[in-house]
């Protein structure tokens, strides 16, 4: 089965091997004799790089997943999971029907909202983008007929999870300066409808924006803005969420001990999370995988192979294929600095075409950076096909 995916994949058995760790006379032993034992991460990873259920290569799911959840959550998450929530920020819950006129007005608006967003994971940003600033403007316009403050400030929380997706379809398109001017909209909109909890996850929002673009200390300047939103009392899982979003902040600036720390915290505060509901507007605890694939991020920032590649199985195994496009880029960075260079430009040339399929500009300049961390006047074939394939491209 290894063999027929990667053949009609068209990788090589020394790139297969890079990703899986193992030599390339490994892989064809492997593919040809079939009969010996084999260490089941060295299955998992496979299956999670070939993109096939992990049953075909004698795995039960939980394998591939690495957690122990039992099947009431694995339940909850594939359907969380499956509804397209972005990695960027935890679903936003819809609010129950109100008697009132505005009320229920509020819960169809965040209603649509949530559709958006579920489309996020299967539909091109582009071609949400405009239906969205199109749901701002309604809301807006309810809004300003609202009569009392108590209408204002509830439709005012629906405005700021609306101009939060708004801020995230931008930074996808690779529009930067936008998504900071919604992913700000979202703050003041949470503000102004009086609910701490709503602002903090809006600024830790904008937080991992500014990580990820670069900006370690805008970053974690907005993270303790985020934890004084709320006084002290800060639910586990954004403190779990915020340590992550401080780690990769931490390593975007060098620091490797301060992210180091982070992550252990984060950790930590994954593994004893309660089995509740979290609060609103976080809808689902933050697991262990997800601070695995932070770690992830983080090492890719510091050139941190070991960080990578410990768990380069169990992230790919998590978010929707655009999330999973990013992971392979940080999972490629730790290659290179491994010297897998094939293994590295075969995962950035599957990113690639993920990104051109949804028109990820997010993706497409990730890329890009990938590219520019192998300096070599004689690059080899892996790197060359993956040149021409990002040659021309504009998004």
């Amino acid at each position: 089965m290894i063999e027929l995916v990667r053949v009609h994949k068209r990788i090589t058995q020394t790139a297969l091997g890079q990703a899986l760790g193992i030599s390339q006379s490994a892989v064809s032993r492997l593919e040809k004799k079939g009969t010996g034992a084999y260490r089941t991460h060295t299955l998992a990873t496979a299956a999670a790089y070939l993109e096939v259920p992990p049953a075909l290569l004698g795995l039960a799911d939980r394998h591939l997943t690495g957690n122990g959840n039992d099947g009431e959550e694995v339940n909850r998450r594939r359907f969380l999971g499956g509804v397209a929530v972005t990695a960027a920020a935890p679903a936003l819950a819809v609010l129950p029907p109100t008697a009132d006129a505005t009320g229920e007005q509020a819960a169809a608006l965040r209603l649509s909202t949530s559709a958006y967003r579920r489309l996020d994971g299967t539909t091109p940003s582009r071609a949400l983008s405009e239906a969205v600033r199109s749901h701002l403007t309604l809301i807006q316009t309810i809004a300003h007929t609202a009569k009392g403050d108590r209408d204002r400030r509830r439709l005012a929380a629906v405005g700021s999870e609306a101009a939060s997706l708004a801020g995230w379809l931008a930074w996808d398109m690779g529009d930067n300066g936008s998504a900071r001017s919604w992913y700000g909209s979202a703050i003041k909109a949470a503000r102004t409808a009086g609910d701490p909890l709503l602002t903090a996850y809006q600024s830790g929002s904008l937080a991992q924006f500014e990580a990820h673009a670069g900006n370690s200390t805008e970053a974690l300047n907005l993270a303790q803005r985020a934890r004084r939103a709320v006084e002290g009392d800060f639910p586990a899982v954004a403190d779990t969420w915020l340590a992550t979003v401080e780690a990769l902040a931490h390593a975007v600036a060098g620091d490797r001990r301060s992210a180091d720390k982070a992550l252990t915290a984060a950790r930590t505060g994954a593994e004893k999370q309660p089995e509740e509901t979290p609060p609103w507007p976080w809808v689902f605890t933050f697991t262990p995988s997800k601070v695995a694939a932070a770690r992830v991020a983080c090492g890719a920032r510091l050139g941190r192979a070991d960080w990578v590649l410990s768990a380069d199985a169990e992230v790919l195994a998590t978010g929707h294929e655009k999330q999973r496009a990013l992971l392979m880029l940080d999972i490629a960075t730790g290659h290179l600095a491994a010297g897998r260079v094939d293994g590295a430009f075969s995962l950035a040339a599957r990113a690639v075409e993920t990104g051109l399929r949804y028109r990820s500009g997010r993706i497409v300049e990730r890329a890009r950076a990938v590219r520019r961390k192998l300096t070599t006047g004689s690059p080899p074939k892996s790197v060359r096909a993956f040149d021409e394939r990002l040659h021309g491209v504009y998004l």
